[in-house]
């Protein structure tokens, strides 16, 4: 049995290194080397309990990587490729992906079943991670794609767009983003190519609301100076046709259909906590009879998603390493980069720790 090194949950409340068994790749599947990786939000609520009560699990679910080993029925990809890792790596075969309309992420209809690296197997801060279903997992990272733009499609900008694809913006639409951290930025982000006019973004950090700004939002609505709902009425006049929860607590559906058109759509793309209940006054939502789509979905995985991304930085259209506030060097800086994460500093949106072995 071979052993090694990663970066983890100790047990809830406590990260450190751990020494765990060495993943084997199956036949269909690739074992990658990390080159880059990010710390997430959801670690972070993982850490806190957020997976419950899981011990030496090693974390982290965004990453590049150097293919080191692929099973004997690989076709596309070979030890030494570079490639994107989608955070959310699909069991490809299982039926319920094939035809009964689930989304990717949830196999077979469990909730977040393809969120393999925090659900079922050790996550990308390790020295080596496992990809099942490689040939539609991974993609080749292209040559005219820097490999800090490509970490932020795997998730952020997967996440965000997804928003934006549950929100169906068609031209001219007012949009809504609350929330204007790494997903949200990547929702204001998607909103102006899918054609929207006013992007009104809520946020209060000077760092996110300039990059929100260089993405596309053409207000800001800071909550310290009021209600959102009453402050996005103002500048409208009237109410969005699409609003996008990218943040925030509870409260933020209520406020949402506040401040909804009639046949708008809410989309949901934020990570509520498992505590959390949402309280919708009745008159809100026109005694239960309000004509307003609500959605929500998890981040989409598989390669395709990920390659269509990686097309549209190529094409000059969207720069998402922007977002990455803080570089560190060094598989020996996950910790750092993980702690600068979970404490959520005024100068940070996303970190990203780069690695040469």
């Amino acid at each position: 049995m071979l052993f090694m090194k990663g970066y983890g949950m100790v047990k809830v409340g406590q990260a450190g290194w751990l020494e765990v068994e060495r993943p084997t790749a199956g036949p269909l599947d690739a074992l990658v080397r990390p080159t880059s990786v990010a710390p997430c939000s959801s670690d972070t609520h993982a850490l806190h309990g957020g997976l419950g009560n899981v011990e030496n699990l090693i974390l982290g679910h965004e990453a590049c990587g150097e293919v080191v080993e692929v099973g004997n029925l690989v076709k596309n990809f070979k030890p030494g490729d570079k490639v994107v890792v989608p955070c959310c790596t699909p069991d490809w075969l299982k039926l319920g992906i094939q035809g009964k309309g689930w989304d990717n992420a949830h196999d077979d209809g469990t909730p977040f079943g393809s969120f393999k690296f925090l659900k079922s197997e050790p996550g990308v801060w390790g020295e080596v991670f496992h990809v099942n279903d490689a040939d539609a997992n991974l993609v080749l990272l292209p040559e005219n794609v820097k490999e800090d733009a490509a970490l932020m499609t795997v998730d952020m900008m997967s996440t965000g767009f997804h928003g934006v694809e549950l929100a169906d913006i068609d031209w001219g639409d007012n949009v809504v983003v609350l929330g204007i951290g790494p997903v949200g930025l990547m929702c204001v982000a998607g909103a102006k190519l899918k054609g929207a006019a006013r992007i009104i973004a809520t946020g209060t950090r000077p760092i996110c609301i300039d990059i929100a700004k260089q993405y596309g939002a053409t207000d800001i609505v800071n909550y310290k100076n009021g209600r959102v709902p009453e402050q996005v009425q103002e500048l409208l006049k009237g109410k969005a046709d699409k609003v996008i929860i990218a943040g925030g607590g509870p409260e933020t559906l209520a406020e949402s259909l506040e401040m909804i058109k009639p046949t708008g759509t809410i989309s949901n793309v934020n990570f509520f906590d498992p505590k959390d209940v949402f309280t919708i006054p009745a008159p809100l939502w026109d005694l239960g009879m309000g004509d307003v789509s609500i959605k929500g979905g998890f981040c989409p995985g598989g390669a395709e998603r990920i390659r269509r991304l990686l097309n549209i930085i190529a094409a000059g259209r969207v720069d998402p390493s922007k977002m990455i506030t803080q570089r560190f060097e060094g598989f020996d800086k996950i910790p750092e980069a993980f702690e600068l994460m979970g404490k959520k500093g005024k100068d940070l949106i996303k970190p990203a720790v780069f690695i040469k072995w």
